[in-house]
């Protein structure tokens, strides 16, 4: 089922619903990206997000389903898909996922990891928080003001950072898709935009989107900023959003999922590919040219992540050189 823009609104309450009660996974909220598909069952409530591509489907996360159905969801997209002539690729799936995809015969391995902050005894006191301070106030010295707005009244400024912030990364620029998500369409009142200025002028922006199951809050997801904006904008705009959110009582922060980052031979699954586990060591060593990845671990690190969880990529009939294309194709993650 490819869910439009027009959804119906009960429609768009039963997808929101599933992913209150059964989502686990911090970055859910990405399942309802414009572009995605969704598979559902008879007699499952729930569903089973996923993309197209040439003659793969690239799922994202596990099932969205309740605990004792997930098997049995996932068995049955499994089919479906191999009734259609495909082949599954499970991204981002957290360790409850990838044992269930090794168990029905997948070739799971570890790519990265997402971190988290616990906010019910955040404080940016203290000397470990020093440098991160520093940076803060040197924006608010240059008379950055953070506020909330509506990105529906936003649009020009945002489409103007991101183009600039585009054009000073470079024209061979790739960011990833499938995996972070959008501002606009129908889940923008779900979300949360936080927005920094100077003399009137935006120079850096923030998007939040809810996080559900063990960990609930908010994650930190799409950032921008103006290449000549002054240090420590981001992280002014990160503090503010913290501060707004842990009023209203939310626990966690998530910082979202990093490729080749947070590698530990404790996540391994029995059914890993070797040559994968190399492949994805080698590019975390020495792969900065290929993928950003010590950048934004640095940017995550600074708030002292009090959760660090493994993610895991999954391969239907192994992996091999078609099937990693088929992901490095659908999500720019290299």
């Amino acid at each position: 089922m490819k869910v439009p823009d027009s959804l119906q609104p009960e429609g768009r309450i039963s997808m929101i619903s599933a992913l209150e009660r059964y989502a686990d996974n911090p970055s859910a909220f990405l399942a309802l990206n414009r572009g995605n598909e969704y598979f559902t069952t008879a007699g499952i409530d729930g569903f089973v997000c996923y993309r197209p591509h040439g003659r793969r489907w690239i799922q994202f996360g596990g099932p969205f389903t309740d605990a004792p159905d997930r098997r049995e969801a996932q068995s049955r997209f499994l089919e479906h898909a191999h009734r259609n002539g495909r082949r599954v690729v499970g991204v981002q799936l957290q360790r409850e996922d990838a044992e269930l995809c090794a168990e029905l015969g997948l070739t799971v391995n570890q790519i990265g990891a997402s971190y988290a902050v616990e906010l019910t005894a955040f404080s940016l006191r203290g000397k470990r928080f020093v440098r991160l301070r520093n940076k803060i106030s040197r924006a608010l010295r240059a008379g950055l003001e953070v506020s909330e707005v509506d990105a529906g009244k936003f649009g020009d400024d945002i489409g103007d950072i991101d183009a600039k912030w585009l054009r000073e990364k470079g024209k061979h620029t790739k960011e990833l898709t499938f995996l972070i998500g959008e501002i606009g369409g129908p889940w923008q009142p779900l979300r949360k935009l936080f927005v920094g200025k100077i003399d009137g002028i935006a120079v850096g922006y923030v998007s939040y989107a809810p996080a559900y199951g063990s960990r609930p809050g908010w994650l930190h997801d799409l950032s921008r900023r103006l290449p000549d904006c002054p240090p420590g904008v981001m992280e002014a705009i990160n503090s503010h959003a913290i501060d707004h959110v842990r009023a209203l009582g939310a626990p966690w922060l998530h910082f979202g999922f990093t490729p080749f980052t947070g590698l530990d031979d404790a996540h391994r699954l029995s059914t890993a590919s070797r040559a994968a586990t190399r492949i994805v060591r080698l590019v975390a060593d020495h792969g900065d040219r290929v993928y950003p990845a010590k950048s934004q671990l640095e940017y995550k690190s600074k708030w002292y992540p009090t959760a660090v969880l493994p993610e895991y990529f999954a391969f239907d009939g192994g992996i091999s050189p078609r099937s990693l294309w088929s992901v490095v194709r659908a999500t720019n993650i290299v």
